[in-house]
């Protein structure tokens, strides 16, 4: 099989498309596969660690505002659907798949132009403008929630398939936790508090935890904060001109990245985190109960409804970013310990999760091929 897979931007976009690379040259050993995207997101660095070749083209998410900046944007998105063309006309492949960013615009309709058959996968609950849009002339759309199926009502062909992720449920025993745990010197005797907010950390829910950890309210828990390798430095003297050292909390442990955070999450009593369509993915194949602090001013609010999946079947506890607190932080995290059962919400989290979603996915490519 030749694919083509367009991703651009964030992690969440690029991690999936590449897992469903990894997929089909797991089925298939002599498959070609080569990825479009652009010069400035993080497929520059995450595709070619993963073993596969990328081309960039120009494409730009288009603002409704009339100005200069916006005219040259839709100039460059215009070149960039005829630069994906021809790198289309040159690969020849059997199958295009978008998996998310502005570079899907452009490549869908470009091998929709060239009679090439063509997918997307959406990773989140409500999907944008885009999809919807492209949805009409994409063979297949494979959604990551139910709740997307009838928010993309003009799809040709829709299917529930999942979100591919590295993250799959592992149980990890007594003795391993208490290691995990003692790792980062952590009480093992306390409920444990894990609070990330991706790699580049989440400024609103550190400082929340600052607060917290000058006030000393976590009497009754441990809390482990990954807060991003960029905001280390700036919270270590944050604290420092609070008179506090940032190996020195009491029953907090403050680290700019967690390299095993599927473990970590595995032996942690509650998760704290933002709601991308990946972490609420993650959080469902482990089964976890958590509290989730939707990022603001994302497109179509997505996070929200990201973070709405989870809180609809029991399984999370919702804090908006500007109501984020040190004490809101602090009496959520006490109410789900003492009044609500969290085991029965981590067995919530479980029902949303979709299993074998690479699986699912290389048969969907499977079907499209034999119907063309």
């Amino acid at each position: 099989m030749k694919a083509i897979i367009a991703c651009a931007g964030t992690g969440g976009h690029i991690n999936p498309g590449i897992a469903i690379a990894n997929k089909i040259r797991e089925e298939e050993k002599l498959s070609e596969i080569l990825f479009i995207g652009t010069e400035r997101g993080l497929e520059n660095d995450l595709v070619p660690r993963a073993g596969y070749n990328l081309k960039t083209i120009e494409a730009y998410g288009l603002s409704k505002k009339i100005s200069i900046d916006n005219l040259k944007k839709i100039i460059k998105t215009f070149r960039g659907l005829s630069q994906a063309k021809k790198i289309i006309k040159e690969f020849n492949p059997d199958i295009v798949i978008g998996t998310g960013g502005y570079i899907c615009g452009a490549v869908i309709v470009a091998a929709h132009r060239l009679k090439i058959p063509t997918m997307l996968h959406e990773s989140n609950s409500y999907p944008g403008k885009a999809v919807k849009l492209l949805a009409r002339i994409t063979d297949t759309v494979m959604v990551s929630f139910e709740d997307a199926i009838s928010r993309i009502p003009k799809a040709k062909n829709i299917v529930l398939t999942g979100t591919p992720t590295r993250v799959l449920k592992k149980e990890l025993n007594l003795s391993e936790k208490i290691a995990l745990k003692e790792k980062y010197k952590l009480n093992p005797a306390k409920p444990t508090i894990l609070i990330f907010g991706g790699s580049q950390g989440a400024k609103k829910i550190n400082d929340a935890v600052i607060d917290l950890a000058e006030l000393k309210l976590n009497k009754n828990y441990e809390i482990l904060l990954s807060c991003g390798q960029k905001q280390y430095d700036e919270i270590k003297n944050d604290l420092k001109e609070k008179k506090l050292g940032i190996d020195k909390l009491d029953g907090i442990k403050i680290v700019p990245y967690i390299y095993e955070l599927q473990e970590v999450m595995s032996a942690s009593e509650i998760l704290v985190c933002r709601s991308g369509a990946i972490t609420i993915t993650e959080i469902a194949n482990l089964g976890k109960p958590s509290i989730l602090v939707p990022l603001p001013n994302v497109s179509h609010n997505h996070q929200q409804y990201n973070a709405e999946v989870l809180e609809k079947v029991g399984a999370a506890k919702i804090i908006q970013n500007e109501e984020m607190s040190a004490n809101l932080l602090h009496e959520t995290i006490e109410e789900m310990l003492i009044k609500c059962d969290l085991e029965k919400m981590g067995e919530n989290a479980k029902k949303v999760s979709v299993k074998d979603a690479q699986e699912k996915i290389y048969v969907e490519i499977q079907k499209l091929l034999k119907r063309k």
